[in-house]
Formats: C-alpha cells, sequence, structure tokens
C-alpha cells in the first residue's frame, strides 16, 4: 500500500494504452475516459490526461496533476477535474487550473467524482449543466470552442490564480499523495 491509497493491482490506462496503479479513484477516472470515448465521441489522441501543472504561491512551487484536458483543433476545449466526495468544493481550483493549463481561458471546465458533474463556463464560472452524462461530446465541444475567443490569461491574474491553486491542492494535501510534488 503507497500512502492512504489502497492499491488494487494494475489497470491499463483506456486513453494510453498505459499500465498504471489501480486504485478506486483511478477506476473512476477510467470510467470517466470510457464516458469520453465511447459515449461522447472523442478520439483517445483528443483526451491528454494526467498532465502536470506547476503552481507557486511566493516562493512556494509545486506540481499537480491535472486529471483530463481534451484537445480539439491544437487548442484545449474543456479541462476535467476528478475528486472523490463533494464536487461544488472542487469548483474555485478547477476554475484557476482552467486559466493556468494555457495562456488562454479554457471554454469548459468540468468537476466529477465519477458519478455526478458539474459543468461551468470558464471565463464566468457559472455552472451551465448537471451531471455525468451533461458532459460535452465532441461536436458540442467543437462549437462551443468556435464561439469562443479564447482571452489571454493576463499576468497578474494568473499568479493569483496559481496562488489560489496553490492553497486548495497542496497546503494541507496529505503528504503521501504522489500526485502532488513540492519543488
Amino acid at each position: 500500500m503507497a500512502g492512504h491509497h489502497l492499491i488494487l493491482g494494475r489497470l491499463v490506462d483506456v486513453v494510453t494504452g498505459e499500465t498504471i496503479t489501480d486504485t478506486h479513484d483511478e477506476r473512476l477516472r477510467q470510467k470517466i475516459a470510457q464516458l469520453l470515448l465511447e459515449k461522447k465521441g472523442y478520439h483517445r489522441t483528443e483526451i491528454l490526461p494526467r498532465q502536470p501543472l506547476v503552481v507557486a504561491a511566493d516562493q512556494n512551487r509545486a506540481r499537480i496533476k491535472i486529471d483530463f484536458l481534451v484537445q480539439l483543433n491544437h487548442r484545449i476545449g474543456m479541462l476535467i477535474k476528478y475528486g472523490p466526495g463533494s464536487i461544488v468544493t472542487r469548483h474555485r481550483s478547477a476554475l484557476a487550473a482552467g486559466r493556468l493549463v494555457t495562456p488562454y481561458q479554457i471554454p469548459v471546465i468540468a468537476v466529477t467524482n465519477g458519478c455526478d458533474a458539474d459543468i461551468l463556463e470558464g471565463p464566468t464560472g457559472i455552472k451551465i449543466a448537471h451531471g455525468i452524462n451533461a458532459l460535452p461530446g465532441r461536436q458540442q465541444l467543437i462549437q462551443i470552442m468556435a464561439a469562443t475567443g479564447f482571452q489571454p490569461v493576463d499576468t497578474r491574474r494568473a499568479r493569483l490564480e496559481s496562488r489560489i491553486l496553490y492553497c486548495y491542492e497542496v497546503d494541507g494535501s496529505c503528504p503521501c499523495d504522489d500526485d502532488i510534488c513540492k519543488l
């Protein structure tokens, strides 16, 4: 057993084909990936799992992982943040991540626990849909992206969003969490 996660063995990631550690959380992430592939029409090459992101608060820096980014036509259109339990408590950190992963505001931010989901409009943070099946499909995301201006995130805003994300994801995190690496 590594840290507080019960290791159930190994499993094959449905997106990448890599063999990864099997945990209860990873099984739910795989369920999300299968939904994106089988019901929402995305191609494996359009789903980017476990993407690293460096966040900072003053001199403190850490690398965290973004569960899923969905990329269409060389632009990230959707960020999906998984976390067990309450999804409402993850809205703010997911919005912050959507303003840091790319130099522009990601249009769709989804927060999910694998069973339920809130879909947020990236620029405003307004909830636009609810439920795991409300994750936008490929064609719907193409339409959303076409109507998006992909507004750049200014450096001051990015710095503030990084502090927020550091506080939510790193401060107070479990020392045995291997998804977070303090730098």
